[in-house]
């Protein structure tokens, strides 16, 4: 489909929101669209930042994170610090946590995406991505059928930087966490560099950049709309749950997860009414809008990685459950807002992601 007739469909459906639904969900898509087209036009990957610093020594990519997670931070703080309506992505300490955030960042190399990621690249039409997204949702549903258990073994009152400290002193703390982040992958690359005898890459690259600061505005603007940060997994699960409840396939009343106020209302209402769902809706628009014209080219798979990589997808959806979020409700929105589960779940993922690169490349994706 071409890029103008597809516009006026996105347009339509925005029209349609705005006088059936609400102003809110409305808005909150035409936020997805700028979410989806930015991700997907930056091609500003989470997994592949990470990727490109282990395997090509290029931090590029990981200075683009830490540059949307300061802006993030810088936005959003002063926000949930004087608007206490507005909530923090707040998660457990826990050992679900642990586990979860380990095996989420293995499978993203495998999946080659994480949340979002898989989100925009479905979005462009990408094959493998585009069949891992439903395999993502039935694990993230699967995961939140379980979670209650895993949180038995073990957790944690989540732990707000902002409603602790208040939001001056949980700012000042953040920037410096991730400018002393900033200072050690710098010299990670300038010593594995030298050793490969080779010129270091530009730490700042336009295109992260670009998309660093676009994707804070938007973040900043769903936290303001929502009322509540940025997220993605929550909506692959829910969609997966009305699945599931309306086939009777499980007794969601009596789960621990589902049995919840909020959830449990979730599950009556149109997924339209969720802030998650309608802006997960946004970015699959906004991604294919910037494919439409040009649809990205993608290496065919064998029977063996497409088994790997449905499986993969599998799992990535339900540790994603397990570790209260991915690269965007987990770290991003983690960080930004304050939560020390942010900070928990990043090293565990990079330690996870190390493994996945070595699985990856065994299977010869």
């Amino acid at each position: 489909m071409k890029r103008l007739p597809l516009a006026a469909l996105m347009a339509v459906f925005f029209g349609w929101l705005l006088w059936t639904v609400s102003v809110r969900q409305a808005a909150l898509f035409a936020v997805g669209i700028g979410l989806g087209a930015v991700l997907a036009g930056q091609r500003f990957g989470f997994t592949t930042g990470w990727r490109l610093l282990i395997e090509e020594k290029d931090a590029s990519g990981v200075f683009g994170q830490l540059l949307l997670l300061a802006l993030a931070a810088a936005l959003a703080m002063p926000l949930l610090g004087s608007f206490p309506e507005l909530t923090a992505a707040l998660g457990p300490p826990s050992i679900s946590l642990l586990i979860g955030a380990f095996v989420f960042g293995l499978c993203m190399q495998i999946a080659d995406g994480c949340g979002s990621g898989t989100l925009y690249k479905a979005g462009m039409g990408i094959p493998m991505n585009a069949a891992i997204l439903p395999m993502f949702a039935i694990g993230s549903f699967v995961g939140s059928l379980h979670l209650g258990w895993w949180l038995d073994l073990g957790r944690v009152q989540p732990v707000g930087l902002v409603s602790s400290w208040g939001w001056p002193a949980a700012l000042g703390a953040t920037l410096l966490a991730l400018a002393l982040v900033a200072v050690g992958v710098r010299w990670y690359v300038g010593q594995a560099n030298a050793k490969l005898q080779r010129a270091t890459q530009p730490l700042w690259q336009r295109k992260w950049v670009v998309g660093a600061v676009l994707l804070a505005i938007l973040a900043t603007a769903n936290l303001v709309i929502a009322g509540q940060p940025w997220g993605v997994v929550y909506g692959f699960g829910l969609w997966a749950a009305k699945v599931a409840n309306a086939t009777g396939a499980v007794d969601l009343a009596q789960n621990w997860f589902w049995s919840q106020p909020g959830n449990a209302a979730r599950l009556q209402e149109t997924v339209l009414l969720d802030v998650t769902s309608i802006t997960n809706i946004g970015i699959l628009a906004g991604a294919l809008w910037i494919a439409a014209n040009k649809p990205p080219s993608s290496k065919a798979l064998t029977g063996t990685q497409w088994i790997v990589a449905l499986v993969a997808g599998l799992v990535l959806g339900y540790s994603s459950r397990l570790a209260f979020g991915c690269n965007v409700g987990a770290m991003l929105s983690g960080i930004s807002t304050g939560s020390i589960h942010g900070w928990i779940w990043v090293p565990l993922a990079f330690v996870g992601t190390v493994f996945g690169l070595r699985i990856r490349r065994r299977f010869g994706f």
